[in-house]
């Protein structure tokens, strides 16, 4: 069992992963094993339209969103996490989740998955419902914790006095940790994910 942790943030050591290694060494203690992964500092293209990736199953732009695409597709379970800018995710992080999942949605399907935002002051919630509703239109299992799955700090120094958010990492850990295993045992005894229906989409205007 693995679970693949996402930074958002533009600093591969900033607040964001703070929170995220807070998740992986809990992870780690319930026996399942953690990996981080940066997006990096180079820019990442938002989504193009261009439907290439139906045809080539990656997308045209080569990028983080393909060096971590079958990372994350192999992975057990997903974390992704981002600092909040101006009450939202980070503009990568924002383009990464758009062409992570067109491209690689199917690939990601019943995953459990969760959000960690980071921020100084305000903005959470937004930030954390940005990145839910990604995995809510994907058929992906939502983690939960004690709280809605936030911390804050300007600094490093300061997440880890936020004793609150450190412990809601935790939890969350310990639930992704219970509903991996849970799949996993439903796998063994027969339990098989949902054949999704032939998608039926309604315009509005006609």
């Amino acid at each position: 069992m693995n679970v693949v942790l996402i930074n958002g943030s533009p600093n591969p050591k900033g607040c964001t992963y703070t929170a995220l290694s807070e998740v992986a060494r809990e992870l780690e203690k319930q026996g399942v094993e953690s990996r981080i992964e940066h997006i990096g500092v180079l820019p990442i293209r938002g989504c193009a339209a261009c439907r290439q990736c139906a045809k080539l199953g990656r997308c045209v732009f080569d990028d983080a969103v393909n060096r971590l695409a079958d990372v994350c597709a192999q992975a057990d379970g997903l974390v992704f996490g981002s600092p909040v800018y101006y009450a939202g995710v980070s503009g990568q992080m924002k383009s990464f989740l758009d062409r992570l999942f067109f491209a690689h949605g199917a690939r990601l399907a019943y995953k459990p998955a969760a959000a960690v935002v980071s921020a100084r002051r305000g903005g959470c919630a937004t930030a954390f419902d940005d990145i839910n509703k990604y995995f809510t239109i994907n058929r992906m299992p939502v983690a939960s914790s004690q709280y809605w799955n936030q911390v804050h700090g300007n600094t490093p120094q300061e997440v880890l006095q936020d004793e609150e958010g450190l412990q809601i990492m935790r939890s969350l850990a310990q639930g992704m940790a219970w509903l991996i295993r849970c799949i996993e045992l439903g796998k063994r005894s027969g339990v098989v994910a949902p054949t999704p229906e032939p998608a039926v989409r309604t315009n509005f205007i006609r």
